[in-house]
C-alpha cells in the first residue's frame, strides 16, 4: 500500500492513463480520459473517449460491463462529469451502473464540475477516492489544464537548428535543414495540436501550408477510424499583408488571420478568400501575443503549435506565452553568417540570459529533438 493506494490500483490506473492516450488526436477541445472498471481483481469493462460529442471514457467502460459493473471499481484519470453538455453526466452512468468505488486521478479543472462529481458520487453511496497518479494524469491534457485555469492554451513552439545554433543561411535558404524523419514527427506535433501559429513573415518567405500532412493510417492507432483533423491555423498579420493567393488559404481547414488592421478593402479580400479575422491590439508592428493566445482559448484551442521565424518565436518567449520548447537540432554546422534561431532584443548581461528546464532529449532520424521549458520566475 502507498498512501492508501494498492499495488493494483497503480496498474489499473496506469491502464487508465495508457487508454487516455489513444485520444491524443481527436477528443480536442474535450480532454483525453480513460477509464477502467475492475470487479474482483479482474477488468470487466474500459474505454476511453474517442471525439467530442461521442460518449465519454466513462460511458465507453460501462457499457462493456454491463452488469459486471455492480460491485466495481471504476478507475478514471479525470473526475467524473456531473453536468449535461454535449453528452449526459458521467456521475449519473456510474451511479446506475452500480459501481461501489471511483479511484480519480485528478479533479477535473473546469469550473462545472471541479469536485462536484466526486461529491455526487459520495452523496449516492459511492466510495471516492482522488490523487492516484494525479502527475502522469495531468500531462495528458495540459492545455485543457492551463486553458480551464488561466484562460491561455499550452503553447509549445518547435524550432530547428543546426548544431551551432543557426536556422537559416544569411540568404534565407533555409531547406531542409532537418531530416525527413525529424520532419515527419512534426507532423505527429501538427496533429496533435489545436491550432498551429505563424507571423507574416514566414508566409512571405517561404508560402508554407501549415497543414498535417498524415493520412489517418499513418497516426499512431491508426486514429480509430476516424479522419485526420486539421488544427486552426492562424497567421499573425498586423497590417493584413497576406496575399489572398497564399498557399494556406486553398488547403482544406480553418484559416484564422489576427490582425489590427482597419483597412476594410484587405478584410473584404481576405474573407472572400476563406479567412476568418479577428482583430487584436497592437504595440506598434507587433500584436499583443497574450491578447492573442487568450481569443484562442475563447474558441477552446487548448494546445497551440508555433511555427515560425527568430522574430515571432523569441517574442513569444520574452512575452511569457511559451511553455516548451521543442528544439530539432540537426548535425551539421551552418557558420556564423548565418541566422540565429531566436531574435531576444535586450540580453546584454549574463544576469538577462532565459533559463529553461530540459526534460527530455531523443534521437529521431539523424537529428536530437530536445524539449525544454523556460523557467518563470
Amino acid at each position: 500500500m502507498s498512501n492508501g493506494f494498492s499495488a493494483s490500483d497503480h496498474d489499473f490506473m496506469a491502464r487508465a492513463i495508457r487508454l487516455a492516450k489513444l485520444g491524443r488526436y481527436t477528443t480536442d477541445p474535450n480532454p483525453r480520459v480513460g477509464c477502467v472498471i475492475v470487479k474482483d481483481g479482474v477488468v470487466v469493462g474500459e474505454g476511453w473517449h474517442r471525439k467530442a460529442g461521442e460518449p465519454h471514457a466513462e460511458r465507453n467502460a460501462l457499457s462493456v460491463a454491463g452488469n459486471g459493473a455492480r460491485g466495481a471499481t471504476a478507475y478514471v484519470t479525470l473526475e467524473p462529469c456531473c453536468h449535461t453538455g454535449r453528452t449526459p453526466p458521467c456521475t449519473q452512468g456510474l451511479i446506475e451502473g452500480g459501481v461501489s468505488r471511483v479511484v480519480v486521478a485528478m479533479v477535473d479543472p473546469n469550473p462545472l464540475v471541479a469536485g462536484k462529481g466526486q461529491e455526487a458520487l459520495r452523496k449516492a453511496g459511492i466510495e471516492v477516492v482522488s490523487g492516484l497518479m494525479e502527475a502522469e494524469a495531468e500531462k495528458l491534457n495540459p492545455g485543457f489544464i492551463k486553458r480551464m485555469c488561466h484562460g491561455m492554451p499550452y503553447t509549445r513552439c518547435k524550432l530547428a537548428m543546426s548544431l551551432d545554433g543557426r536556422t537559416a543561411m544569411a540568404s534565407g535558404e533555409s531547406k531542409w535543414i532537418t531530416s525527413d524523419e525529424a520532419r515527419r514527427d512534426v507532423q505527429f506535433l501538427r496533429a496533435g495540436s489545436s491550432a498551429i501559429v505563424t507571423g507574416l513573415g514566414t508566409i512571405l518567405a517561404d508560402d508554407p501550408s501549415m497543414n498535417v500532412r498524415l493520412s489517418a493510417s499513418d497516426l499512431p492507432d491508426a486514429n480509430h477510424g476516424l479522419p485526420v483533423r486539421q488544427p486552426l491555423r492562424v497567421v499573425l498579420d498586423a497590417g493584413l499583408q497576406i496575399s489572398s493567393e497564399s498557399k494556406i488559404l486553398k488547403l482544406p481547414g480553418s484559416v484564422l488571420v489576427m490582425h489590427s488592421s482597419d483597412n476594410r478593402k484587405r478584410q473584404d479580400e481576405l474573407l472572400q478568400a476563406g479567412a476568418e479575422l479577428q482583430h487584436v491590439t497592437s504595440n506598434g508592428h507587433n500584436l499583443e501575443l497574450k491578447e492573442v493566445m487568450q481569443h484562442l482559448a475563447q474558441r477552446e484551442i487548448n494546445e497551440v503549435l508555433i511555427e515560425s521565424g527568430p522574430t515571432l518565436a523569441g517574442a513569444g518567449l520574452q512575452s511569457g506565452i511559451i511553455d516548451e520548447l521543442v528544439i530539432y537540432m540537426a548535425p551539421h554546422i551552418m557558420g556564423d553568417g548565418a541566422r540565429g534561431l531566436l531574435r531576444l532584443p535586450g540580453l546584454e548581461r549574463m544576469q538577462d540570459r532565459i533559463e529553461v528546464e530540459t526534460r527530455d532529449i531523443r534521437q529521431i532520424g539523424r537529428d536530437f529533438r530536445i524539449s525544454a521549458f523556460p523557467i518563470r520566475g
